[in-house]
This record gives structure tokens, C-alpha cells and sequence, in this order.
């Protein structure tokens, strides 16, 4: 046989196989805004495996059925039409197999592009981190290069594991039970083995039958109380769960339900988790970092104090700045600066410096050209930074997204604050407990200065974007953890969603 007769033979029998029987019905159902993802493909599909339906086809409708759950109607998906059209192509029939294949991928675009729009809001600091409705050839290709398309259908793969694990505590959560109007008296501490009066009310408080006895249904009810009000969830019921719990009579708590609808639709702002990002939740005081499709690392941070909140806002971390000086907010060089030089310690043997401004080209000025009296007073308000060593407040390094707010993410000498519950005492600054391990993740290799220069910039190879976020109900091994309104953002927001 020649050289051409055999290649002709070959694409023949190649053109026979079911793949291309499949790949060629495909070609000529498609059309509209999916036929550029088909024909880069070559036609060939993306829920047909063989002749035959996959399972990431019923997966998908699976996830259909459930996406009110997502504030969205499942119906306009078209569900039951597609379990009719899985049913029809399980025979093999090559143009069932064709429309199937052309449903399920419209239907995906559609789902993805609803899913992924933001019904809260944050600022975004670039234009390119403005939420975009994807367009579907986008949504397809992203799914195509999954390692399983079955498992990013079941996994909701185009969302935030954030989103994900808190959708799926949303779906298992049922509603609040009990009678807020019920106050449970002070007194002695209620602990499993109590009983008597205050064991009755506090059981009918939490929506538990009628009984006398603090059993181990009363400690689960507890539990679930204090820790949806940021307690130590330990299932006794002492002073402050039962403050908190009476407290409820004036302020009706938002339920487990609302919050976690809440805190679902804040994760929606997030990208997935194959997107190289950052996510600080400032309610927990806690930061998160992903790249190729999984948490790369967490650790605590230390975020704003309640009147110095740390904002909701997404930026592209750009650079780091080794040796970093540390402009001291006007108020702490009144209460804490201006008292020692006026006491005789100079400035200089503090650790400071005084500038002539604000300005980028603000030149360094003798500290006794400065009224510190005035300072005091609070009438003069001068520019003092920290120089950069050990015990600078800014630590080694900062990692710099462009804000007009001065927030940033940086290191610090204050170790001992990670080690506490609470963890919000920054001026709005998120304090990192492992700079170091962070910058090693952002560039890849350990992040050294070359000499003891002040503010040496290296810019960041590939910028990455952080998303300052608040979440005060998020996934917490199997569970979720919930955690203070610590900024009362809560209420606000869920009167904002109910009148949309």
C-alpha cells in the first residue's frame, strides 16, 4: 500500500471513530456565542464521553436543582428539560448526543456568569478587578483545562472555596429555633448536671423541650449560641452567654440562617481558587493565599481596632518595601512622642525622625524646629516616622497595593498579639504574623534587603491581587466558625440585601 493510500485509510477509519462521529454532530448543532470554544477544540466535547453522557452531565443538573440556595431560580436553567435530554442521548443517538452536549455547555455559561454576580459591594482600587460578567467561551475553557470536569462541575470550580464550603453549610442549616423573649435570671453558673428554674427558661430560650435538666442537648444549643456570637464555645453557660442571650430581648440576633446568606454573598466578590490571590478577613483576623486550585497557606493577622476599621477592598499587591519607615499618625505623636521630648529624650533616641511635609519630596528637619508644645496641644500636627530596625512597627517589610487609604500589608515587632482571641488593634494596617513566609509565597524565593538601606522597593514579578475582606461566619475545618460583628457591619448590610 502507498504512503497516501495509507493516510487516506487512516483518516477514514480516524473519521469512523465515535469521538469524531460525536465531534462532527457537534460541528453542526453549534453555533452562536459557542461555536468559537468548539471549533479552537476541534468539536470536541465537553460532557459526552464516548457515545454516551458523562457524569459531569447529571452532576451538573444536580448542582441546577440546588442553586436557590444562591439566590438564584433554578428553573431558568431549564433543569428538568435537561434530565429529558440526558435520557434522550443515552441511546447514542449522534444528534441527541450533538444537542445534549450544546445544552449543557449554554446552560454552564449562564449558571457561571449568574453565580459570579456581586449583589454587595467593595471597592475595587484597579479596573481590572472590577467584576465582569464572563463571557461563555471563557466560563467553557476554564472548565475544559479542569483535570476533571466532573469534579469542578460538583465542586463549583469557578467559585471561591470560601463560597463553596459556606454555600454548603447554608444548604445543611436549618432555622433558628426558641423565644428571644425569654430572659434567663444572673446567678450561679449553668454547667452540664445543673438543673431548677434557670435550667427550664434557658432550654425554653433555646427552643429545646421542656425539661429541668442541662443535658447534653443543652450543651450542643449552647455551644452553637456562643459560638455564633464570637464565645468561647464551650457549652456552659456563664455570665457572659447569659448577657448575651438576654441581650437579644432588646437587639434580636441575626439568626445562623441570615448570616450565613450574609457572609455567602461577601465570598461571591472572591475569585476561585485557580486565580493567585490574597484574602484577609478582618473580622476573624485571618489571611489565606491560593494558586492552582487550593489554599497555598493561612495564617493570623492583626487587623483595626473597632474605631480604625480595616475597609472592605480589593487591590494588586505591586511591590514590598524592605526596611520600611513608619509614618506615625499624628494622634500617637501627640499622646506618646510629644511627652518624652518635652520630658528631655530627643527625638532621634526614640527612634524618629521629623519631616518638613507630607509630601513625596518631604525633606528630613532638626526636631527643634518643632513646637512640641503645640504638638501636645494638638494645635501643631507634624510629620514624625519611625526609623527602620528592630523595633519598628512596620517590622522588615510592607507589601504595598496603591490606596489613597495608606492601608498595606506589613510586618511586625508585636508577636505576642497573635497568640490573643481578639486580634483587632491596628490603625486599619494588617499586621502579618509570617512576613517572611508570605513574601517567599508572593516572589518565590526568600525576600532579603541588600544592604541596610531604608525603603528598598522590589516590585512584585507577577502583582498579585489581595482582597480585604469580612466574613463573620467562614469555613472552619468541616464547620464553620462564627465570629463578633466586631465593626456592627452586619445588620447594615442585611437591611441593604433585603431591599435590593
Amino acid at each position: 500500500m502507498s504512503l497516501a493510500g495509507g493516510a487516506a485509510a487512516q483518516a477514514s477509519a480516524d473519521s469512523a471513530t465515535p469521538g469524531n462521529a460525536v465531534a462532527s454532530a457537534i460541528r453542526q448543532q453549534v453555533g452562536g456565542k459557542l461555536k468559537d470554544f468548539y471549533r479552537a477544540r476541534g468539536y470536541w466535547p465537553l460532557w459526552i464521553v464516548g457515545e454516551s453522557p458523562g457524569p459531569q452531565a447529571r452532576a451538573l443538573v444536580d448542582v441546577i436543582e440546588t442553586v436557590d440556595v444562591d439566590g438564584l431560580d433554578p428553573d431558568r436553567y431549564s433543569p428538568d428539560r435537561l434530565r429529558r435530554l440526558i435520557d434522550d442521548a443515552d441511546g447514542g443517538n449522534l444528534r441527541a448526543l450533538a444537542y445534549l452536549e450544546v445544552a449543557l455547555s449554554g446552560a454552564l455559561a449562564e449558571l457561571v456568569r449568574d453565580m459570579r454576580e456581586p449583589r454587595v459591594e467593595i471597592r475595587h482600587l484597579e479596573e481590572s478587578l472590577e467584576p465582569t460578567r464572563p463571557k461563555p467561551d471563557a466560563v467553557l475553557r476554564r472548565a475544559a483545562l479542569a483535570k476533571s470536569t466532573l469534579e469542578y462541575v460538583r465542586n463549583l470550580g469557578w467559585m471561591s472555596p470560601l463560597y463553596v464550603q459556606l454555600r454548603e453549610a447554608l444548604r445543611d442549616a436549618v432555622p433558628e429555633r426558641g423565644n428571644a423573649a425569654i430572659a434567663v435570671p444572673p446567678g450561679a453558673l449553668l454547667k452540664p448536671g445543673a438543673s431548677g428554674e434557670r435550667v427550664i427558661l434557658l432550654r425554653e430560650r433555646l427552643g429545646l423541650p421542656p425539661s429541668d435538666l442541662y443535658d447534653e442537648a443543652l450543651v450542643e444549643r449552647v455551644k452553637r449560641f456562643q459560638a455564633q456570637r464570637g464565645l468561647p464555645a464551650d457549652g456552659v453557660a456563664g455570665a457572659k452567654t447569659l448577657a448575651a442571650l438576654n441581650h437579644a430581648q432588646a437587639k434580636p440576633p441575626v439568626d445562623r440562617r441570615e448570616l450565613l446568606q450574609l457572609n455567602l454573598e461577601r465570598a461571591r466578590l472572591l475569585p476561585d481558587a485557580w486565580t493567585r490571590h490574597i484574602v484577609v478577613d478582618a473580622a476573624a483576623a485571618r489571611l489565606w493565599y491560593y494558586d492552582n486550585g487550593a489554599v497555598q497557606g493561612t495564617m493570623r493577622v492583626v487587623a483595626g481596632t473597632p474605631e480604625t476599621q480595616t475597609p472592605m477592598m480589593a487591590g494588586m499587591v505591586r511591590y514590598a518595601t524592605l526596611n520600611p519607615y513608619w509614618n506615625v499618625p499624628v494622634d500617637l505623636v501627640r499622646k506618646r512622642i510629644a511627652p518624652k521630648v518635652l520630658a528631655g529624650v530627643p527625638l532621634e533616641r526614640q527612634g524618629y525622625e521629623a519631616l518638613s511635609d507630607w509630601t513625596a519630596n518631604a525633606q528630613v528637619i532638626p526636631a527643634s524646629t518643632i513646637d512640641w508644645r503645640g504638638v501636645e496641644a494638638g494645635s501643631v500636627e507634624p510629620r514624625v516616622r519611625e526609623l527602620p530596625g528592630k523595633g519598628n512597627s512596620m517590622g522588615s517589610v510592607k507589601f504595598m497595593f496603591p490606596n489613597d487609604l495608606g492601608i498595606y500589608l506589613h510586618d511586625t515587632p508585636q508577636k505576642s498579639l497573635f497568640a490573643k482571641a481578639d486580634r483587632h488593634f491596628s490603625n486599619g494596617c494588617v499586621r502579618l504574623e509570617d512576613a517572611s513566609r508570605l513574601g517567599q509565597w508572593l516572589f518565590n524565593q526568600p525576600l532579603k534587603p541588600d544592604s541596610s538601606a531604608p525603603e528598598q522597593h522590589v516590585p512584585v514579578p507577577d502583582p498579585v491581587p489581595v482582597y480585604l475582606m469580612y466574613f463573620t461566619a467562614s469555613p472552619d475545618g468541616g464547620s464553620v466558625k462564627y465570629v463578633a460583628d466586631v465593626y456592627n457591619r452586619d445588620r447594615p448590610a442585611l437591611q441593604h440585601l433585603a431591599s435590593r
